[in-house]
């Protein structure tokens, strides 16, 4: 199992099957949070569902195609950061991350992504990393902006959320520009 140190109180886990009471519990405990900007989370209503996305990300870990790690702050599962969509032959992958509501403003996230990304770049030898979220999600896209990620731009209407088509943003950092 592949762990990052963060601080002194957080660390990322990769995500074990072990896991899969703990991370359906949050999901369960965040749902109403989670799901303003998460398609996923309404189809994530069983620790089965949970179970599978962790085999899926261990699989995808395996082909080196994907990664997923849990948020551990104070020895407790409070959120997940993953790597995913890795193209090799243009060493690039998407960062994704969410955290329950009661964690959240707390740079926990923020000092997340700081790890990975770097891991990203040094250990991974990727060249770019994006981000992509809901054009509405202030919350989200305040990560990117502090890390100094460029905007790309706006893909609209490139997700459903809901039954809704929604604009996604495009934020970008190249390992030359990476600065932490």
């Amino acid at each position: 199992m592949l762990e990052l140190l963060v601080n002194d109180t957080t660390s990322l886990r990769q995500l074990q099957p072990a896991h899969a009471p703990a991370l359906f519990q949050l999901v369960n405990l965040s749902r109403k949070h989670l799901r303003k900007f998460l398609p996923w989370v309404d189809y994530n209503t069983t620790e089965e569902h949970s179970l599978r996305f962790i085999e899926l990300m261990l699989r995808k870990a395996n082909e080196q195609t994907a990664v997923a790690f849990g948020i551990w702050h104070n020895n407790e599962l409070c959120g997940v950061i993953d790597l995913h969509d890795w193209d090799h032959a243009l060493q690039k992958a998407e960062i994704g991350y969410w955290l329950a509501e009661a964690c959240q403003g707390k740079g926990i996230v923020t000092s997340c992504c700081k790890v990975l990304i770097g891991y990203a770049f040094a250990a991974l030898r990727l060249n770019k990393v994006e981000v992509r979220f809901v054009l509405q999600n202030d919350k989200s896209a305040q990560i990117p902006i502090k890390l100094g990620f460029a905007k790309e731009g706006v893909l609209r209407q490139s997700a459903k959320l809901h039954g809704q088509y929604v604009d996604m943003v495009v934020m970008g950092m190249l390992r030359k520009d990476w600065k932490y």
